[in-house]
């Protein structure tokens, strides 16, 4: 089995934290969103992980280093392949051709999901879908009545289904997507100026390949940072629903209120930290309460309130302690 992970989006809707780091290497619970992307998708597949490729933009060999042991940390071979321009889904897997080989995992790197991931063998491919209420953001599915996709409808203005698909696809032979994407290209069939999935994947079902939908139970999305930290909150209360914290922390006067997580050689005093809060890598927190919060590496936050936020890599966030004389009937806020 081989999985394309595509992530070279610029993620412009997550900014400022994607001036410096790409969107799938934002993290949540404790680590990036690509990293809990692929280990969720090695741990449900039955077959042995061969290789893992993850097609990006120029993000540096920090990013693909750490890509790469990623990979390696699954028992796999990990790979780099870029896209230099932005042309679509369908060109993203493209950069990848090589690794569309037998049963390849498509999975695009701003979903995280939990999901019934059964591997259909009489079908040629599956594609997980999400019942989701307005269907006019999304790309959509439509089924037949024996329940085989046999259509693709990219955001429906009127209802043709609401079954939206989440970006994660599997197929049975690799060979017959690269055939139909290649097509795509050497024809020069665009989609709003794009080679795009859905039209490869329309051409398949038309040949007579059978795809079949996969349950998913929960689908969590990384766009924005309002999703960003409904997704932490999620997976913290999924996986660490009593704690993760490092043994390396120094917690001094504290409460910590579960489910958080807690990275190595942080320090936390006097301060109240959670519920849904995750923590990086040698962050100091002084005497704050935090809440709903996102907060990355090597950053510094004293004497202040966060709820519903995203602190950076290397930040400072301080609030000088005031003494006050509030007389009767005052209201400070």
């Amino acid at each position: 089995m081989n999985i394309i992970i595509p992530m070279a989006g610029m993620g412009k809707r997550l900014r400022p934290h994607t001036l410096t780091i790409p969107k799938p290497l934002i993290p949540v619970a404790g680590k990036p969103i690509v990293q809990h992307l692929v280990e969720d998708i090695a741990a449900l597949i039955p077959d042995k992980l061969e290789e893992i490729v993850f097609v990006t933009g120029r993000f540096g060999k920090e990013v693909e280093n750490h890509l790469l042991e990623v990979a390696k940390s699954l028992g796999a071979k990990g790979r780099i392949a870029y896209q230099d321009e932005a042309l679509g889904t369908a060109h993203a897997i493209w950069c990848a051709k090589e690794a569309l080989k037998g049963k390849t995992i498509v999975a695009f790197a701003d979903t995280l999901f939990r999901a019934d991931f059964k591997l259909d063998e009489s079908k040629d491919g599956v594609l997980w879908v999400k019942q989701i209420e307005d269907p006019s953001a999304f790309g959509v599915v439509k089924l037949n009545n024996e329940g085989v996709i046999v259509d693709f409808v990219e955001k429906p203005q009127t209802f043709v289904s609401d079954l939206a698909m989440i970006g994660i696809y599997y197929f049975k032979k690799g060979e017959d997507l690269a055939a139909e994407i290649k097509y795509l290209i050497d024809n020069d069939i665009k989609n709003g100026g794009e080679y795009q999935l859905p039209d490869a994947l329309r051409r398949l079902t038309e040949k007579g390949h059978k795809f079949g939908p996969g349950k998913v139970d929960e689908w969590m999305d990384c766009g924005n940072p309002a999703a960003t930290i409904d997704t932490n909150e999620r997976i913290l209360h999924w996986k660490y629903p009593n704690s993760e914290i490092s043994k390396s922390a120094m917690i001094k006067n504290s409460v910590i209120i579960n489910p958080c997580f807690i990275g190595d050689n942080t320090e936390i005093n006097d301060s109240v930290v959670g519920p849904y809060v995750s923590i990086g890598v040698g962050t100091k927190i002084e005497s704050s309460r935090i809440s709903r919060t996102i907060i990355q590496e090597n950053s510094k936050v004293g004497n202040f309130v966060l709820e519903d936020s995203m602190i950076g890599n290397f930040a400072s966030v301080h609030n000088q302690p005031h003494a006050l004389s509030v007389g009767d009937y005052n209201t400070i806020e």
